[in-house]
């Protein structure tokens, strides 16, 4: 019998992985040549109430049935919810996150996408144990669950007895959950058949590619924001640290320390942490060489500069180029100029403090 799949909808969710892990696991098993196919799940809209539900996006969407309609079943998944502070967390229907704790002590299989995982962790599922989440919704994670060990970098973390709890990442890392799951219940063959049907690709490299630095500038500190807004201009500079506490007229202790508090970087951290957003933001939109960006942003030695953009990103410098860069046929000038395109990086902490 396939298995069957209650995919959870709540009031905060987005349609898009509703809908593509829907379509995904409805897809698996079915259209193979020669064969009526064995269908591997039987997916199905789930939501604490019957009728229609309007999604945060504005975007209706009408359920397949309430969760007082399903006693039991196999496989529980947890889209993304938008949520990114304690208020909007402990706005989710309560309803559904204790179905979801249920059908876990009943022996399902719960999975969970995105900023889903933080439903999982308001289920109890979650304590003592490790997850992943989108990179976005980290600072609600950790302030929220500090037992749970959260390894924003992963893609899939799997955990709990027998690996019954599945969480991925961000975005379309949704993908990879999907392909797995075909891949667990079906076979491997038929998980590469899908990843072809769809055009999908496991995301080998993590999340760290993909995440932006969260420069904090709300936060309350002035002495550590008159820092920062300097540092946005200054970050290349060679002793920029020294520089900085000078600038602070603080101890390097005191300034250290009121420095984490506000933003939750080290002051070296937080310097490494916007040079390498700003390499990333010339990779993306500029043909400079790599050695060349390195000492644009603050190294000199090109062996340092790609050795922390790997250890921040998880690829090399090159290899960014390669898959972030905006295709030739979307800006036909791109080498010749940066296209129009606004440099964001840095820049973008002075913005956010006019």
């Amino acid at each position: 019998m396939p298995k069957r799949v209650s995919i959870v909808v709540f009031r905060e969710c987005d349609p898009s992985i509703i809908y593509g892990v829907f379509d995904t696991l409805w897809a698996a098993g079915r259209f193979l040549k020669g064969s009526a196919g064995e269908l591997l799940f039987d997916p199905q809209i789930v939501s604490a109430a019957p009728g229609p539900l309007e999604l945060i996006t504005g975007v209706s969407i009408v359920p397949q049935a309430s969760i007082d309609e399903i006693h039991e079943t196999d496989i529980v998944f947890v889209p993304n919810v938008i949520v990114f502070s304690a208020e909007e967390l402990h706005a989710l229907d309560q309803r559904l996150i204790d179905w979801v704790a249920k059908m876990h002590r009943q022996g399902a299989m719960i999975c969970s996408a995105c900023g889903g995982s933080l439903v999982l962790a308001a289920a109890g599922l979650l304590s003592g144990r490790e997850t992943t989440t989108h990179w976005s919704h980290v600072p609600v994670f950790r302030s929220e669950f500090p037992d749970v060990k959260l390894h924003e970098d992963r893609i899939l973390v799997q955990t709990g007895e027998g690996h019954r709890i599945i969480s991925c990442g961000g975005a379309s890392a949704w993908q990879d959950l999907a392909l797995l799951l075909v891949a667990r219940y079906g076979s491997s063959e038929e998980a590469i058949r899908i990843s072809r049907l769809f055009l999908y690709q496991w995301h080998r490299d993590g999340q760290l590619p993909y995440a932006s630095m969260a420069a904090n500038v709300v936060h309350g500190d002035a002495v550590v924001l008159r820092c920062q807004i300097w540092l946005a201009d200054n970050y290349q500079r060679p002793r920029v640290i020294s520089e900085m506490t000078r600038l602070s007229g603080l101890q390097k202790r005191t300034f250290v320390r009121r420095f984490r508090a506000a933003t939750g970087y080290s002051p070296l951290s937080y310097v490494q942490a916007l040079r390498i957003e700003e390499a990333k933001q010339m990779l993306e939109t500029g043909s400079t060489p790599v050695d060349a960006v390195g000492r644009e942003v603050g190294y000199e030695d090109a062996a340092s500069f790609r050795r922390l953009f790997r250890r921040l990103t998880g690829i090399s410098p090159r290899d960014y180029r390669r898959r972030f860069r905006i295709p030739g046929f979307v800006y036909p000038n791109a080498r010749k100029e940066r296209s129009g395109i606004q440099r964001e990086g840095a820049s973008s902490l002075s913005a956010a403090t006019d």
